[in-house]
């Protein structure tokens, strides 16, 4: 009951924002995480579920197809499982027993979690959603020549849509029959992370104006599906962010919505170069992380 989850280490700390995109300012991170280089798989969900009584949502595709029809809170309960199954803290705070259920604020009584900024993620945890900016930097940052480009192959022209495959500049998107498998979803970003445009849209920890103080607030994703034909929604400028938006809510979800998982365990941020990637093993019985380089 064990699966091994890739983290790209997304360095370059202290980049400015990109001012081009949306929102109007984005993408800058003050420090070193790490970002799953494969969207959530259906596999890893059905690991979660046969952990306990809590039971999330999936589709039926494949093992290895991205996990759909998850809401936002299904996945904070999932994030939360990554956390404690390696002793660290939960990132999300739920005081109540539904799987579905919203969360609550951390709040300024709680000193190890609270965080004045982001009242939804604890600052204890280390496996939480990646945020707008840490998405955003993650898909349209070029470390190399430290410029925002307006698609994640690292240019401001469309990748060619694809049904599967890993080609350079290649996305899923069309509309195709379907998504590909989360390792199939297309090129990589310039930080060598797969999917970020295409395959299944990615939600961010954000609410929809990033204030994140309302628990019920509609949340944002980005990233574009392979239901999309206008490669609008695969660009920076491509985020879904209306405010009351019953089809944005965290209880919400959808076939084409998918997630991926960030980090700042140090365990996934490798201290090498971000040619580097970790796999890091989550189980029910025991956990273990090795690092490998990627071919």
């Amino acid at each position: 009951n064990q699966f091994n989850m890739e983290f790209v280490k997304i360095g370059n700390p202290g980049n400015a924002a990109d001012t081009t995109g949306d929102p109007g300012s984005a993408g800058a991170v003050g420090y070193e995480y790490a970002i799953g280089k494969f969207e959530v798989s259906e596999s890893m969900i059905t690991k979660f579920n046969a952990s306990q009584s809590l039971q999330i949502t999936q589709s039926a595709r494949g093992v290895n197809k991205p996990a759909t029809f998850v809401s936002w809170n299904e996945a904070a309960r999932f994030v939360n499982w990554l956390n404690i199954e390696k002793g660290f803290a939960p990132a999300y705070k739920f005081t109540t027993g539904g799987v579905d259920d919203n969360i609550a604020l951390w709040t300024s009584g709680e000193t190890l979690d609270y965080d004045s900024a982001n009242q939804f993620r604890s600052k204890r945890a280390k496996y939480f959603l990646p945020s707008m900016n840490e998405l955003y930097k993650a898909a349209y940052y070029n470390p190399s020549e430290q410029v925002y480009y307006d698609f994640a192959n690292g240019k401001n022209t469309a990748p060619t849509g694809v049904a599967s495959g890993t080609a350079d500049d290649t996305a899923v998107y069309g509309p195709q029959s379907g998504p590909a498998d989360v390792d199939q979803a297309g090129g990589l970003s310039p930080y060598g992370v797969m999917g970020l445009n295409g395959n299944v849209y990615e939600k961010e920890e954000d609410s929809w104006n990033s204030a994140n103080n309302d628990p019920t607030a509609s949340r944002s994703i980005r990233g574009g599906s392979w239901l999309d034909s206008n490669t609008l929604w695969l660009s920076s400028s491509g985020r879904l962010d209306f405010e009351g938006q019953s089809w944005l809510a965290p209880t919400w979800s959808d076939d084409d919505v998918g997630f991926r998982v960030a980090s700042l365990d140090q365990e996934a941020i490798v201290p090498e170069p971000s040619m580097m990637v970790i796999g890091t093993l989550f189980g029910l019985g025991g956990l273990v992380a090795k690092r490998r380089r990627k071919k």
